[in-house]
């Protein structure tokens, strides 16, 4: 097979990189029994085994049949595991681990003898595409696994951080294997960034680019400031210890009536040893994140600005694909992959850095914005209309930057992430801006 695919680097570089992911999609199922594998612990997300099944259908779907121009092999899984099948409830009914796991090494097999005659720089963009799908998939299952971690008692066995790994960890590799959690100064990590007004470049036109980012278009900016670093425990901790649960006044309208409804006290992720004073906070909705920001005289960044700030070479005039340049995400700059298994302090990769000097942008936490999601001028669905058009209804919010759960393929400075602004499962944080004036 290698030999084969060596006269096309292209080819090459995306078989080695649908085998990585797949590696990793799999690790993510090491050790999972049938309960966890086949249970619902939130209406809004579909069991973990659903989604290892979905990630086998679409691939089929789209390289298989749309490509190769093959015959459906599972027939009888096209309702199950179609995105527009079955309700989310009723995907409980599932194979087992095996019986999925040989959907999917069937289904590989062809994509493998597929790869070999195809000519695929045509159809680049969608060999990408597939790789994204299953990194975004394998995330989702990082989150129910976070819930079914919990549902399993798991909130009594102390601070987890945000890791899915059932272990205390109250430590950074970045520090040493069993380091403790070094703390830093809190007024340290309250200073903002000023990002003087002018144009940026937003959006990505490269083969990657999922449709909902493309196309890049200069927006102009007036002069405005924002978080160096996402709003750490430590902070949010003076926002809860003020009783800001219980006081409308930094709530809106509609978070102060979600917070009605659900009646949460903190975050969902949230621990109270101070050893995580200077992690992220994480698991907060959109209303959360809003509401905090309101108690420090501050705002949400809008998409825009975050993605100026992240992503804009002022000095050179152009787009960086990463806040530090255009390396590939590596244990360097980030903490993202699952390669910690949990947040990390937000100073932690001063390597990291963007252009204008902001920390810990891409991995560790989703950052949410004050930004509907909505479509750049000349938006074209790609590679079928459900992917992005139909969230385009102004009841999803954009969040950006990625999580400590994250894959490489899924993260850079102009990817779009999006969600209804209740949902708090996520591993979501946010930092805050202030306008100039």
């Amino acid at each position: 097979m290698i030999s084969k695919l060596s006269n096309s680097s292209t080819k090459e570089a995306i078989f080695y990189a649908l085998n990585e992911c797949r590696f990793k999609t799999f690790k993510l199922f090491e050790n999972i029994d049938d309960t966890i594998f086949r249970s619902q612990y939130h209406p809004d997300f579909s069991p973990i085994g659903w989604h290892l099944g979905h990630i086998a259908y679409t691939e089929s779907l789209w390289l298989l049949e749309h490509s190769a121009g093959l015959r459906c092999l599972f027939p009888q899984y096209r309702k199950l595991f179609a995105s527009d099948g079955l309700p989310k409830s009723e995907r409980v009914q599932l194979p087992n681990l095996e019986e999925i796991g040989y959907y999917l090494h069937t289904v590989r097999d062809k994509v493998h003898e597929h790869i070999e005659v195809a000519n695929i720089e045509p159809q680049e963009r969608l060999w990408r595409f597939l790789i994204q799908h299953e990194s975004q998939h394998c995330e989702i299952i990082s989150y129910v696994l976070e819930m079914a971690k919990r549902g399993y008692g798991a909130e009594e066995q102390g601070c987890r951080g945000a890791g899915v790994q059932g272990k205390n960890i109250l430590f950074s590799t970045q520090h040493g294997l069993n380091a403790p959690l070094p703390l830093t100064g809190l007024s340290t990590l309250s200073e903002m960034v000023m990002i003087p007004a002018g144009e940026f470049e937003q959006g990505n036109n490269s083969i990657d680019a999922l449709d909902n980012e493309i196309l890049n278009h200069r927006v102009y900016l007036d002069t405005y400031w924002i978080d160096r670093y996402p709003v750490t425990c430590g902070q949010y901790q003076e926002f809860m210890a003020a009783g800001g649960y219980e006081n409308q006044r930094w709530w809106s309208e509609d978070g102060w009536r979600w917070l009605q409804t659900e009646r949460v006290i903190q975050p969902l992720y949230w621990c109270s040893d101070r050893r995580y004073d200077d992690h992220p906070v994480c698991g907060v909705s959109w209303y959360e994140a809003e509401a905090y920001s309101r108690f420090v005289g501050k705002r949400l960044p809008t998409e825009a600005e975050w993605e100026k700030a992240v992503s804009w070479d002022a000095y050179n005039q152009r787009r960086r694909i990463y806040p530090w340049g255009e390396d590939i995400p590596t244990p360097e700059y980030c903490n993202c992959d699952r390669l910690i298994g949990q947040t990390t302090p937000v100073d932690t990769y001063p390597a990291g850095q963007s252009a204008y000097g902001l920390s810990d942008t891409l991995g560790n936490v989703w950052e949410w914005t004050a930004s509907w999601f909505a479509p750049y001028q000349g938006f074209q669905s790609y590679p079928y209309v459900g992917y992005s058009q139909v969230y385009f209804d102004s009841q999803h919010r954009v969040l950006k930057g990625g999580s400590w759960a994250t894959r490489p393929w899924v993260l850079r400075s102009s990817f779009r992430n999006w969600y209804h602004p209740g949902v708090r499962q996520i591993f979501a944080g946010f930092r805050c801006a202030t306008s100039a004036d």
